[in-house]
């Protein structure tokens, strides 16, 4: 671990390499989970959501709009951590903030959230919109950014991503599994084929890493360099420049994978 890192960053990863998914590591926990992926359903309580799936945030009538897509290797479903962030960006950004609850593999693909998506955006001002999302979910919105240009639909104001998964073909390595505390490159190449679906996993669909970027919206992104994604994510960053896209690019020094999200300095700071 780097000495760079505060102590509460320290304890965060600990924990979060404590609670590895095992079959991140593992070629044969993975193709059981995808065989036998538990039913999942988002949380319910305290926090909004509407009959068509949606979690909401903040005043409808706010000067500006977050369209939150949530992380979780397209496996995992929204969770607290996501909703108590987007519920935190709602107060301190006065914005409205929306949080769709998508298809997830194994039993869904990616076409099917494109079609959820879309039609949720087709319903958004797009001029003080905000496209944010963490991992999966920040490889989604830039990939997104990209599919508008085919279907004549207007690019968001901004798009802001945490560690997106930018590369889900896992085309570039070796990768670094043994810093990465939460993802390894096993699970995420076989989940990234489900998801995938009948499309090729190097489609800018699904990997926005291998598409046209030419005028996408203002971008910022945030990357870990302790995080398994960290040298894809910097060559899809060299792919904005090289498209004269306004990027900013954020570096976690030590840190791990969308630490933005957690309670930690380092998170604050970013």
């Amino acid at each position: 671990m780097s000495d760079k890192k505060s102590f509460i960053a320290k304890i965060e990863e600990a924990i979060l390499r404590r609670t590895k998914p095992k079959y991140m590591d593992s070629k044969e926990e993975i193709d059981n989970f995808l065989r036998n992926t538990p039913k999942q359903k988002p949380p319910k309580g305290i926090f909004k959501m509407s009959d068509s799936q949606i979690y909401t945030f903040g005043d409808e009538d706010a000067e500006n709009t977050i369209m939150f897509i949530h992380g979780g290797a397209y496996v995992g479903e929204i969770n607290y951590q996501h909703l108590l962030y987007c519920f935190k960006l709602s107060r301190k950004l006065d914005a409205h903030v929306i949080a769709p609850v998508y298809p997830l593999a194994p039993v869904h693909k990616a076409i099917e959230t494109y079609e959820m998506i879309t039609e949720i955006y087709k319903t958004l001002d797009h001029e003080n919109l905000i496209l944010m999302g963490d991992s999966a979910g920040g490889g989604f919105a830039l990939s997104f950014a990209q599919y508008l240009k085919t279907v004549g639909l207007p690019q968001p104001s901004k798009i802001i991503a945490f560690s997106p998964w930018v590369d889900i073909s896992m085309s570039n390595p070796p990768y670094d599994n043994e810093d990465d505390s939460i993802l390894g490159e096993i699970g995420l190449r076989e989940i990234g084929k489900s998801w995938a679906g009948d499309l090729d996993t190097k489609d800018y669909r699904i990997s926005p890493l291998y598409g046209d970027v030419t005028g996408q919206a203002q971008t910022l992104i945030f990357s870990g360099t302790n995080e398994i994604f960290y040298k894809d994510i910097k060559l899809y960053v060299e792919n904005l420049k090289m498209s004269n896209v306004d990027v900013k690019f954020i570096e976690g020094e030590g840190l791990f994978h969308i630490y933005p999200l957690f309670p930690s300095p380092e998170a604050k700071k970013a």
